[in-house]
């Protein structure tokens, strides 16, 4: 889908050259743009993503509103099905009759846009960029293989330049943490504020999430770490939701603590990466496993797809 509204904008930018066709295309983009600038400032409150970004590639995905997924289905970011349980539209993309999700609200589609770049892995490093830096996000999103065509990034800029949505940036107040800063392990060990005194000066001991957890290192069983921690080995196994004792690996986490029942503010679910289980994920974010099934209805070896979207917290009802 992404590749094809590209090819639209291109085709759109021609029409220059036929003065009235491009006036026609230009008014239909602007008036686009002033119908859902609020909902894009909202997003980049929300969210953090720059409302630029959000509106140059809303106008480009759905044709300034005019692609049929948008017509029909409010769907403004060409959003396929994955593990979605709401309404659908068949539509032909890269496939013939693919499943597109199908949204109520127009604002719907925009937030799913939204915790798609948050929640992803691979966009993480977007989040550490200036909120006004719109070339560096375009550019960004481009080497993170958001889009395959070649100019995508010079196209984002283009638009957000010429319909000068870089002013709707700063309109935005209050911008929240990068998820990078919120998943950011702090080190409690060595430190004086740590409660394990009787650790050796050499283990360090991290918290995510408020929990306390430590890197394995050559040499470590449950047994031992249980021992040093001055637990029960079957503590240190309830904490790491195990049935019991397996090999540690090097670089193993291990909590040293029981873990939460949800992530942080902030970290309200997590996006399926090639090959992930439920179980990295809860290590990963300090939160019970048994949470993570409950909340996302799975069972705790249920095969995770790439892209599958993961609650980390207890939605709001």
């Amino acid at each position: 889908m992404r590749q094809k509204c590209v090819l639209f904008l291109w085709f759109s930018c021609l029409l220059s050259l036929s003065g009235g066709g491009y006036a026609q295309s230009n008014a239909v983009r602007q008036a686009y743009i002033l119908k859902y600038k609020d909902i894009a400032i909202k997003q980049m409150q929300e969210f953090g993503i720059p409302a630029s970004i959000t509106l140059a590639q809303a106008c480009i995905e759905s044709g300034n509103g005019t692609s049929r997924l948008a017509r029909e289905a409010n769907n403004h970011f060409g959003i396929k099905c994955h593990d979605w349980k709401g309404a659908t539209i068949t539509h032909t993309d890269d496939a013939k009759d693919e499943c597109f999700r199908k949204y109520n609200r127009v604002e719907d589609s925009f937030k799913d846009h939204a915790e798609f770049l948050r929640y992803r892995d691979r966009y993480a490093s977007l989040f550490d960029l200036q909120p006004l830096d719109y070339k560096g996000w375009a550019q960004g999103l481009k080497q993170a293989g958001y889009a395959t065509h070649p100019q995508y990034a010079n196209i984002l800029i283009q638009v957000i330049e010429e319909c000068k949505l870089y002013e709707y940036d700063r309109m935005a107040s209050d911008l929240p943490v990068s998820p990078k800063k919120l998943e950011q392990p702090v080190v409690i060990h060595p430190d004086t504020r740590s409660p394990f005194y009787s650790v050796s000066l050499y283990r360090t001991i991290y918290q995510q999430n408020k929990v306390s957890y430590i890197v394995s290192q050559a040499g470590d069983t449950y047994a031992s770490l249980a021992k040093e921690f001055r637990l029960f080995k079957r503590e240190i196994l309830r904490f790491n939701e195990l049935k019991k004792a397996e090999a540690l690996e090097v670089g193993t986490v291990v909590y040293v603590a029981p873990k939460r029942k949800q992530a942080v503010r902030g970290l309200e679910m997590h996006i399926v990466e090639e090959d992930e289980t439920l179980r990295d994920i809860s290590r990963r974010y300090g939160v019970r496993l048994k949470s993570i099934c409950k909340y996302n209805s799975l069972s705790k070896e249920a095969h995770l797809y790439e892209g599958r979207e993961i609650l980390l917290r207890k939605e709001k009802k």
